[in-house]
């Protein structure tokens, strides 16, 4: 049986308590991984050198990083006392998370993608800054002089379990030239200890990057250990970080199609964009839509979303033709249904999924559980499940006047708002229910390497002070 130790510093350390992941198939142990107590967690962060990355510049980081890149889909590295080939990587990745092998794959080449182009990612995150004022600290210009300093000295990340191409976003501090410390997800522990060591290998001292896998108290303890952190989870996971600005919140997405009373009777042409936003990778992302929102013909609009999406079956990992991901609890799938289950009761509305495919949400294929997609068309946007979001491709379809939607729609990650009027796109430009806008065909997921996914590390790891210097004589 594999096992995943902690990273103390860089280094593998051994604890006296492990975690036993199991397959998601056979539900027999798999794994285990060592967990890091919280008083561990807070003494190594204390202990790290907030310095370590300061003789880099930026530019050999950039450099480390596309190397780091190609390792990490390409080379043997240290898993423990073992040594993790690819291949290996992506069958241990998807034995534990039920995901299929296939999103696996396309998930990890967005990880070294992103590493690949961390100089367009930088760019975006700053804006154009030149990174070399990070080197020497400042730049000095008649009329422009700028000041950076690191407040995040040491950066955290308590990660999900969910999708491993989150892990793109907090790669990026590292070349920021911030030493880090992350929780992995107790399924998905398999991901940041590769990165860790896919920038080993690349040339990243070790004391720049530790990894515990701990219990909800460890990650409430390096959640105020470190300066600055990113924290992953649901609504209640995030809820009592929501006023504190050193960290920075992942959670439901609760991302929308939009449809403007423009192009609204052509509705029909965004079919195939519709489907592709809520089921891509699984339905499992906060980029996926969980909504669609449209002034009319939301009834035909749900039937043939609903039509396109009812042809997914439950497959095993392996299968090459696989688009859903087991649960690794059952119950967790059991008690979504439930929710379900519980919304539709109260009338309002109805699954045109489950009326296409003419079979229940809950399937289960030998010891797995899976969530069969589901679109729901709800005749009010106040209905319990107008606005929802779940592990699985879940939608909702609700009618509002397009005066309306700005206001109605809540928060949202991504809005894809499908209109060519000028107004309406300009009020969601400047709404604060929109984190991240896309104006035209694009769908929920598309993510563009210049362009920050949610929040900007820059911002939150470096601030801006006012800087004078006298001029040479």
């Amino acid at each position: 049986m594999v096992r995943i130790p902690i990273l103390r510093q860089g280094c593998a350390y051994e604890s006296v308590e492990q975690a036993t992941l199991v397959h998601h198939a056979t539900r027999e142990p798999f794994a285990l991984v060592d967990q890091a107590n919280s008083g561990m967690v807070r003494r190594d962060i204390l202990l790290m050198d907030d310095n370590v990355l300061d003789s880099f510049s930026i530019a050999d980081l950039i450099e480390i990083a596309r190397k780091a890149g190609q390792l990490f889909v390409s080379a043997s590295l240290p898993l423990g006392e073992t040594q993790q080939s690819f291949d290996n990587y992506i069958g241990q990745l998807s034995a534990t998370t039920g995901m299929p092998v296939a999103y696996c794959r396309n998930n990890a080449k967005k990880i070294s993608g992103v590493l690949d182009e961390i100089e367009s990612v930088l760019t975006g995150l700053t804006r154009g800054l030149d990174m070399r004022v990070l080197d020497r600290g400042y730049r000095a210009a008649s009329g422009l002089n700028l000041n950076f300093y690191r407040a995040g000295r040491i950066f955290g990340a308590v990660l999900p379990s969910n999708s491993p191409g989150v892990h793109s976003l907090w790669a990026p501090a590292i070349v920021l030239k911030t030493p880090i410390a992350v929780k992995p997800g107790r399924e998905e522990p398999w991901t940041p200890y590769r990165i860790i060591e896919a920038f080993a290998a690349a040339g990243i001292p070790r004391e720049a990057m530790g990894f515990y896998p701990t219990d909800h108290a460890g990650a409430g303890e390096l959640l105020r250990s470190v300066d600055r952190a990113m924290l992953f989870g649901g609504g209640a996971t995030v809820k009592p970080y929501e006023n504190n600005p050193n960290v920075e919140l992942h959670g439901p997405g609760y991302s929308k199609i939009i449809l403007g009373e423009d192009v609204v009777d052509d509705w029909e042409q965004y079919i195939d964009l519709m489907a592709s936003s809520i089921d891509a990778n699984g339905g499992r992302s906060c980029i996926n839509a969980s909504a669609i929102w449209a002034p009319r013909h939301t009834r035909e609009i749900a039937a043939a979303v609903a039509q396109k999406l009812a042809t997914h079956r439950a497959l095993p990992a392996d299968d090459p033709e696989a688009t859903l991901a087991a649960f690794t609890n059952p119950a967790v799938a059991e008690q979504i249904n439930a929710a379900i289950e519980h919304g539709l009761s109260g009338g309002g509305a109805v699954d045109l999924c489950r009326e296409h495919r003419g079979s229940d949400r809950l399937a289960r294929l030998g010891a797995c559980s899976y969530l069969l997609p589901a679109v729901v068309r709800c005749d009010s946007r106040e209905h319990l499940l107008a606005n929802r979001e779940f592990l699985f491709p879940y939608a909702s379809v609700v009618e509002c006047p397009e005066n309306e939607m700005p206001d109605a729609i809540g928060p949202s990650l991504v809005a894809t708002v499908l209109t060519r009027n000028e107004a309406l796109i300009r009020t969601l430009m400047n709404h604060a229910n929109v984190d991240r806008l896309n104006v035209g065909a694009i769908p929920t997921w598309k993510i563009s390497w210049d362009q920050p996914h949610e929040g900007n590390l820059f911002e939150l790891l470096y601030r801006q002070r006012a800087f004078q210097i006298e001029p040479a004589a």
